[in-house]
């Protein structure tokens, strides 16, 4: 009974909000990063094979040079988060801990309420940056949607003479056409390869993982709230039995003193 009791106790004090937002979170980073770093590299060889597009010479900064950046910048979201969501499960170990143990081991302190309302400051931040990740990455699947719905009607209607203008999107400057029609050979390949079908889900999984970051974030936020509201009463309730435990000790000393002063005077 022993070892099943200490399980037990093990095991209540896991916090399971946050490890749930954590599992979330991870999920989340690595659908974002993983396939919107894909689905970038995709974009990259669809301007290049069926667009027909190069990379500009020197220290020009163009579309491919833009997609260069964002990859970066997915590498340092993916490393970023791995640390932070680690960072919340250890906050949220500890807090469980001084709440269960309030008397034990654990103790809260001035420092410990500080830590819990930066982190929750915090997550409010990155919540509203994964909201603007969100819009932003609702983007590149508008214009893959696009693309895709006119290779769909292409298939539907015959002698239908679709363009699709880079100019549109802001992809290349107004003075440079970069525009392809349904009547060219590189369309009709484009629209036959699995590449465009691959690189539009992927942005598609991406969208979703950078949902689910936010989904996190929010939970997060709740579980975060909820802790700092427990621990702020359990403060109240230490300091209430420090109080109480002070006065006890006052009246036993208090009692103590009489009664060596009855004994003294009887002797």
């Amino acid at each position: 009974m022993g070892c099943f009791e200490c399980c037990i106790k093990c095991l209540g004090g896991i916090p399971y909000a946050s490890l749930i937002a954590t599992i979330l979170l991870y999920a989340g980073v690595a659908l974002f990063c993983g396939c919107g770093h894909e689905a970038l590299s995709g974009t990259v060889n669809i301007l290049q094979t069926y667009f027909e597009m190069a990379r500009a010479a020197g220290d020009v900064i163009d579309v491919f040079t833009m997609i260069d950046i964002f990859k970066y910048v997915i590498y340092g979201i993916a490393a970023a988060f791995f640390v932070y969501g680690i960072l919340l499960m250890v906050e949220g170990f500890f807090t469980t801990g001084a709440i269960k143990d309030l008397y034990g081991d654990f103790k809260i302190t001035t420092c410990g309420r500080c830590v819990s309302a930066w982190f929750i400051m915090l997550t409010y931040i990155f919540m509203l940056a994964w909201l603007g990740v969100t819009a932003f990455t609702s983007l590149p699947v508008f214009m893959y949607f696009n693309l895709w719905t006119i290779c769909q009607n292409t298939t539907l209607v015959e002698g239908a003479n679709l363009c699709l203008d880079l100019r549109q999107f802001g992809i290349v400057s107004i003075g440079e056409e970069k525009k392809i029609c349904t009547m060219s050979e590189n369309f009709l390949r484009m629209c036959e390869s699995t590449e465009l079908n691959m690189t539009f889900h992927l942005f598609i999984v991406a969208l979703a993982g950078a949902g689910a970051a936010v989904i996190a974030m929010v939970h997060y936020l709740m579980v975060l709230s909820a802790n700092w509201a427990y621990v702020k009463d359990a403060c109240r309730m230490q300091k209430y039995e420090d109080i109480k435990s002070k006065e006890e000790q006052e009246l036993h000393d208090i009692h103590s003193t009489r009664s060596k002063e009855r004994l003294n005077a009887y002797t």
